[in-house]
């Protein structure tokens, strides 16, 4: 009984150290899914829950896919010139953070002493995935999906608009929206796989591995489902009609930089083709008229005054030039 005794108190011991081992100093606090990895594995590899895994990286299930990186808690031993700042900009965590994590009562650390960091929560109700622009590319750079992505579609609500939004009311809207999607129209779910608000917050909302629905082809389901298959859909919240809400610089930012992360992250290059408007399709019978819209049962959707208006001229010339120079941008970023 005592060889037995030893023997698990040997391995536990060997456990906690091979755990600790891995994680010190890892430099980038990043764990790369592997197969036959679940979140209880990591978890409990790292010191923490599921429930704070899924918090911290933004999972909207259980599911993980090999590749997929994951932020982690990690026993870091401080070096010479660290500040608990610096390290919590390295680390995508606080100073509060880890001050509580460590029970530190002052900013100072001193030179060989081992840590805790812990990164950041984001901002989770449900399903939805609240973040701000660094945020969301943190997430969907470190996100793999299942489903190929070809087309990125451009939305406005027109209603609810900007009069309905004040200002922290981010998950109440979203769940309006997916009671009006669900409720009103017999969808499975909210529509739009991203909400980008007034303020410049981006809402991760409908799964990424699930295509939009209803946007198009409301009479033709065949043509929906084939349209919808490739697509990623974007709600702009507000109303971008001429002589409507006027769209804020920060609405503004997020959208042409979450447009243009999200054409890195799956290789798109800015065309009418990958980069579409809702008013350019036939929202009954699914077919594509682009500009030749007469006769045809089309919204204007994202808005005739959204960036200049919703042509394919203005597009090509207001629009696309925008998401390309902020793909520069990030690309030099990323170097």
């Amino acid at each position: 009984m005592k060889k037995q005794l030893v023997l698990l108190v040997s391995l536990f011991l060997l456990l906690i150290n091979v755990s600790s081992v891995y994680a010190v100093n890892n430099p980038r606090n990043t764990y790369e899914v592997k197969a036959g990895d679940h979140l209880w594995k990591i978890a409990n590899i790292y010191g923490t829950t599921v429930k704070d895994l899924k918090l911290i990286n933004g999972l909207q299930s259980d599911t993980i896919l090999v590749g997929q990186k994951l932020r982690i808690p990690i026993m870091y031993e401080v070096v010479n010139g660290d500040t608990i700042w610096e390290l919590s900009q390295a680390f995508n965590s606080t100073v509060d953070l880890i001050k509580t994590k460590n029970g530190l009562t002052s900013n100072n650390i001193y030179v060989g002493q081992k840590i805790k960091i812990t990164p950041k929560k984001l901002t989770m109700q449900g399903q939805y995935v609240l973040m701000t622009r660094e945020e969301f590319r943190d997430w969907l750079f470190n996100h793999s999906f299942n489903r190929k992505i070809g087309k990125i579609q451009e939305h406005h609500t027109w209603s609810p608009a900007y009069q309905q939004f004040n200002g922290s009311n981010h998950f109440s809207m979203l769940k309006s929206m997916e009671g009006y999607h669900v409720e009103g129209m017999g969808w499975s779910n909210i529509s739009q796989n991203l909400t980008i608000f007034p303020d410049g917050k981006v809402a991760v909302s409908r799964p990424f591995d699930t295509p939009p629905e209803g946007s198009f082809g409301l009479q033709n389901k065949s043509a929906m489902l084939a349209i919808e298959a490739d697509s990623l859909a974007i709600e702009n919240v507000g109303n971008f009609d001429k002589g409507q809400n006027q769209m804020t610089e920060e609405q503004k930012n997020t959208i042409v930089t979450v447009t243009a992360l999200l054409s890195l992250k799956f290789g798109l290059t800015p065309s009418v083709d990958s980069i579409t408007y809702h008013h350019w399709w036939d929202i009954n019978t699914g077919e594509r008229v682009l500009d030749n819209d007469k006769g045809h049962a089309v919204k204007s959707c994202p808005g005739t005054a959204f960036f200049g208006g919703n042509s394919t001229t203005s597009a090509k010339n207001n629009f696309y030039p925008l998401v390309s120079q902020k793909m520069k941008e990030i690309r030099a970023s990323l170097k």
